[in-house]
């Protein structure tokens, strides 16, 4: 769900703007002011970004096509934690405000991303001294490499602090590691997903031998009655 952010491949600052124009504006449009994603009270309040991952782990990703009719909703986080569903924009808004009431600076942005395509929603963090980009909908791994952070592309970010919010647009940085860097991030990237394909690999075999187990088991109990019963 989070990955630090490599500073020369994500714009973490942006530039600040007084409201998104032009052609931004596509991908940044709130159904309500947004205002109102943060000013209504939450039955529940994490105190951990464990717990958050939990309640998300819980949540399921909906259309907004399916869910409301329409093409494009931007669920209020109370009505969110209620319905448990929504796509990206409904899972970065409340992981923005929750991690707002946990007092850790973060912002909620809009952009493009490889592998959900263009107007994919997200959220940025700082912890001692460092940028994360948090990913709502991977809340099923705890870390993401670093590398992960390459596809995210920003455009708008939303910032609240001291009760008012800012807005920021953000440019496409060139990325050019050098040779040693791009070796250690794939590296790090490779045995991250190394480990999680192998797992997944192991739960795939051990299935069909529990499985396996229990036909015999049963097989076993019926055979044993059997010989147990007078003739």
């Amino acid at each position: 769900m989070i990955a630090e952010i490599i500073k020369d491949a994500y714009d973490i600052s942006g530039k600040k703007v007084s409201k998104p124009t032009g052609k931004r504006i596509r991908v940044f449009h709130p159904t309500f002011p947004m205002g109102r994603y943060l000013s209504q009270p939450l039955s529940t309040y994490h105190t951990s970004i464990y717990e958050l991952r939990k309640f998300l782990y819980t949540c399921r990703y909906v259309s907004d096509q399916e869910q409301f009719g329409k093409r494009d909703y931007w669920l209020p986080p109370e009505k969110f934690e209620q319905c448990k569903k929504g796509d990206c924009e409904d899972f970065a808004l409340y992981t923005w405000r929750q991690l707002i009431e946990m007092g850790i600076k973060s912002r909620f942005v809009v952009g493009k991303s490889g592998r959900y395509g263009y107007g994919h929603a997200w959220v940025t963090m700082e912890q001692d001294g460092k940028s994360f980009l948090v990913e709502p909908l991977a809340c099923a791994f705890k870390k993401l490499p670093r590398l992960s952070v390459v596809r995210y592309k920003p455009e708008i970010s939303v910032e609240y602090n001291n009760g008012k919010l800012s807005y920021y647009s953000h440019s496409t940085p060139s990325f050019n590691p050098s040779f040693t860097d791009a070796i250690v991030l794939f590296k790090e990237w490779l045995d991250f997903w190394l480990k999680k394909w192998l797992k997944a690999g192991f739960m795939l075999i051990m299935w069909p031998l529990r499985l396996l187990v229990s036909w015999v088991c049963n097989i076993k109990r019926v055979q044993e009655k059997s010989d147990s019963q007078p003739p």
